[in-house]
């Protein structure tokens, strides 16, 4: 594990740490914090400056730290879509200290606190930025230290061994499931399809029924042309039903 950056005692703020250590990832936000420490009896007023303001965000990067008291400060680094070579970083930050007078509020601290021109007591602490490989999550499968390892895993991939035996016992339970299941799907379909054929020609059979009726009550003119259509076309269909 690596031991954390120093901080650094200054008269106005003391900084820790020294070194902001980021975890790279491509195309993912990771942020790490340094911590602000007033130590006076003072209000210290603060600004963060970075190389790459558009590579980092810092919440808060201007602010005041109020006597005998702390501020933490959150750095964000973008996602980056490359990595750079050989994971080296040469991005600096720069926290800026005054002495502001009592009773200052984040909202009246402005940039001009800080240049040379204003006659304040400045002090200004360099921070630098590395880049750490994030880290790997626990293997779910032990490593083997004896020797013949692959000879075990080749014969639990083959079937063979406790594991492979266990492995086939359940393929061998499952494959007539999944038949099974396929053969209750076709018989639930062929079994719709026989009631609808029922119900087909129950609904046959009634008009039927109907057409004999009319027949029964036309007297004397003989049987007409279209009745005898469709009491043959009705015959024709209910013995097809019957058939299949």
């Amino acid at each position: 594990m690596a031991t954390p950056a120093p901080a650094t005692a200054g008269e106005l703020l003391r900084v820790e740490p020294l070194e902001l250590r980021f975890p790279f990832e491509l195309k993912k936000q990771n942020s790490c914090s340094m911590q602000l420490s007033n130590h006076t009896d003072d209000y210290i007023a603060f600004k963060v400056k970075t190389t790459s303001p558009k590579k980092y965000s810092v919440r808060p990067n201007t602010g005041v730290v109020l006597p005998r008291s702390t501020c933490d400060v959150v750095v964000t680094m973008q996602a980056q879509r490359e990595t750079p070579p050989d994971m080296q970083c040469k991005d600096k930050f720069l926290v800026q200290s005054v002495v502001a007078p009592a009773g200052i509020t984040v909202k009246d601290v402005t940039g001009d606190m800080f240049t040379k021109e204003s006659g304040n007591k400045m002090e200004e602490v360099k921070l630098r930025v590395t880049y750490v490989a994030p880290p790997q999550p626990p293997s779910p499968v032990p490593e083997e230290s004896e020797e013949g390892s692959p000879s075990r895993a080749s014969e639990s991939e083959n079937g063979d061994g406790p594991a492979g035996g266990f492995t086939r016992a359940l393929r061998e339970r499952i494959e007539p499931q999944d038949k099974s299941t396929e053969a209750g799907a076709l018989i639930s379909k062929l079994t719709e399809e026989k009631n609808s054929a029922i119900q087909q020609n129950h609904r046959l059979r009634q008009e039927l029924d109907l057409v004999r009726q009319e027949i029964s009550k036309r007297r004397g003119g003989g049987f007409s042309f279209i009745i005898v259509i469709i009491v043959a076309s009705i015959g024709i269909i209910l013995g097809y039903l019957m058939k299949s």
